[in-house]
């Protein structure tokens, strides 16, 4: 549950995040783990108090990485103002496995000596290697869950294998339950039929491999398929320009490092958000489109920062936890832009009315605890696609190009 944005990429007016929590209720789900993508408590709190209000379980994350402005003494803080605003549990979401070992097993320490009814739960991934460390690390100081995974989709950009993290912890004396081999096997050949049907035409293959150069970038592994799309679809054209500048062309693996390189040089400059959707995606965008823009002879941001990230630098997401760049602020008035400090919700008022009465004048049903009116409102334009049977035409067409 990305707060501000709830279950998409972009923010979502009040009413239709809380309508979330009632439809989310009534289909199941007994804890939601809250988080903003900038660590802005002013976009979780509100859903802390709409989860309580809805019977669940509030779970409130905190976006973990590594960096000046992310230290493990504004973790605790953090986690303390959500606890007071009602939080139930708190999660450490280390979405790129750059947290270090160390410095995650004090946050969760100080939360426990503070808070020790509170469990603390968590989630790092595998992507650069600290994952297993860490895990360890923050057992011993305290933690209550640790999130892991199971082959064939777990290590390289994801968790850790439940049978690993099982193994390293009975040794180290904690009580944790056996393993149903049997049932594990079974859902581990389930989930392997789903990626021989179609599922594994969507993984890239690195997605398997560890990075240590993800330690210098904190890009998470959740959005590495969609970055070697990216990368592929510049490519390219990258390579285009710096053959008509009579420079050596570049494989894709030396665009990769310079990708990672690119975005450790501009997150500084950007105030260092959080590298976690959306925000991971706008940094990373804003770096390919400086190196295309590089390649070209010209220089970086021009035409690389579309309007969702000046949203992000502007501060109608929420705040970001460094400065921006002078030369970023500089840009800002440039071009007319102006920054924004109140809070974030405020810039995206109510919409529920307005699809009520579309699904009604369809004659769409609203559905059991007004789910498809919920879905509508989330997702109004794959909605509309879903309705019109466009969604799956593209579906078939695109997995018959990957089946080819």
């Amino acid at each position: 549950d990305r707060a501000l944005n709830a279950l998409r990429m972009n923010p979502v007016p009040a009413d239709v995040r809380q309508l979330m929590y009632k439809v989310k209720k009534a289909q199941g789900v007994d804890i939601t783990r809250i988080f903003c993508g900038l660590n802005d408590i002013r976009n979780i709190i509100p859903s802390i108090q709409w989860a309580n209000e809805a019977g669940m379980i509030s779970q409130a994350a905190m976006r973990t990485t590594y960096s000046p402005v992310h230290t493990a003494e504004k973790h605790t803080d953090m986690a303390e103002k959500l606890i007071q605003a009602g939080a139930k549990e708190i999660a450490l979401k280390d979405m790129a496995g750059i947290g270090r070992p160390f410095s995650l097993g004090k946050v969760v320490a100080a939360i426990k000596k503070q808070h020790p009814a509170i469990k603390v739960q968590y989630h790092g991934h595998t992507g650069p290697g600290l994952s297993m460390a860490s895990m360890l690390e923050v057992a011993e100081a305290g933690a209550d869950y640790l999130d892991v995974a199971m082959e064939p989709l777990s290590w390289g950009m994801v968790h850790p294998d439940v049978i690993s993290v099982q193994a390293m912890l009975k040794d180290a004396g904690f009580l944790v339950k056996d393993i149903d081999m049997n049932a594990y096997m079974e859902a581990r050949a389930m989930t392997q039929s789903f990626i021989d049907d179609f599922l594994g035409y969507w993984i890239d293959p690195r997605n398997r491999y560890l990075n240590s150069l993800m330690l210098g970038c904190g890009l998470p592994g959740g959005m590495m398929g969609s970055l070697m799309a990216d990368l592929k679809g510049v490519h390219a054209a990258i390579n285009m320009n710096l053959k008509n500048k009579g420079e050596k062309e570049l494989t894709e693996d030396e665009l990769l490092v310079q990708l990672f390189d690119e975005v450790q040089n501009i997150w500084p400059k950007l105030g260092y958000p959080p590298l976690v959707t959306p925000f991971s995606q706008y940094t990373k965008n804003i770096a390919l489109m400086n190196l295309y823009s590089l390649s070209k002879g010209d220089a970086r941001y021009e035409n690389s920062i579309d309007p969702a990230a000046w949203g992000m630098i502007l501060g109608k997401a929420g705040q970001l936890p460094g400065e921006l760049a002078p030369e970023i602020v500089e840009l800002a008035k440039k071009k007319g832009l102006e920054f924004f400090n109140g809070n974030p919700q405020d810039n995206y008022p109510d919409e529920l009315p307005r699809f009520r009465k579309e699904m009604e004048e369809n004659g769409w049903d609203l559905g059991p605890d007004e789910e498809e009116l919920f879905e509508f409102a989330m997702h109004e334009k794959q909605y509309r696609e879903y309705k019109s049977g466009e969604a799956k035409r593209r579906f078939n067409q695109e997995l018959e190009e990957k089946m080819k």
